[in-house]
């Protein structure tokens, strides 16, 4: 097995890995990062992007050769 951390990754996966992160922070999160987006006046876009990747680092990506 083969250990990678997010930065290890070519820019194509990396972009696949971020649009992925990103659809699971909308789909857990989308209701508190809209509220809080409201209530400080941020973009939720920026917000959204900002957790996405955040959380890609919790990711752990592990590749069986």
């Amino acid at each position: 097995m083969v250990y990678l951390t997010y930065n290890n990754l070519d820019a194509e996966t990396q972009q696949r890995l971020f649009l992925v992160s990103k659809e699971d922070i909308e789909s857990k999160f989308a209701d508190e990062i809209k509220a809080y987006a409201q209530e400080h006046h941020l973009d939720y876009d920026v917000l959204l992007d900002e957790e996405a990747t955040r959380n890609l680092y919790n990711y752990e990506y592990i590749f069986n050769i």
